[in-house]
C-alpha cells in the first residue's frame, strides 16, 4: 500500500466546533428544502389525480344569458315577434330579454314590448298625450 492509501483509510479528524455549527445547519436546510419540494410533489400528484377522476363536464347545447334565457350555441335564437298588421316601426331597443317597439298604429302612437324567454308580445301601450 502506498502512503496516500494509508491516509484515505484513516478515520476523519473532527471538526472544530464552529465548522460542526456550520455542517449540522446545512443538514437542517437541506431537510427543510427537501421537505418543502416533497409537499409541493405531493400538491402536484394530487391535483392530476384530481383532474383525471373527475367527471367530465357535460358540454351544453345551449348558452345560458341573464334572466334565464337559453340560447343555442351552435346558432341564434329563432324567434318571430308577430306586430299588428299597419304597426309602423319607429325605433327599436332592447334591454336584457325584452326588445320595445316604437312606432305608430292608425297614427297612434304605441310601444310594444316582446319578451325573447316567453317568444310573444307581453306589452300593448298607448302613448298619447295631454
Amino acid at each position: 500500500m502506498t502512503k496516500a492509501e494509508i491516509e484515505d483509510q484513516s478515520p476523519e479528524e473532527p471538526l472544530d466546533p464552529a465548522m460542526e455549527n456550520i455542517r449540522r445547519k446545512m443538514i437542517k436546510l437541506q431537510l427543510v428544502s427537501g421537505g418543502i419540494l416533497l409537499v409541493c410533489f405531493m400538491a402536484v400528484l394530487a391535483a392530476i389525480v384530481y383532474k383525471i377522476t373527475r367527471p367530465a363536464p357535460q358540454t351544453a347545447a345551449t348558452t345560458q344569458t341573464s334572466g334565464g334565457l337559453s340560447v343555442p350555441a351552435d346558432q341564434p335564437l329563432a324567434a318571430t315577434a308577430n306586430l299588428p298588421a299597419g304597426f309602423v316601426v319607429q325605433s327599436v331597443s332592447h334591454s336584457g330579454n325584452q326588445i320595445l317597439f316604437y312606432g305608430q298604429l292608425n297614427g297612434t302612437s304605441k310601444a310594444l314590448i316582446f319578451d325573447l324567454s316567453v317568444g310573444r308580445i307581453i306589452a300593448d301601450i298607448t302613448v298619447g298625450s295631454h
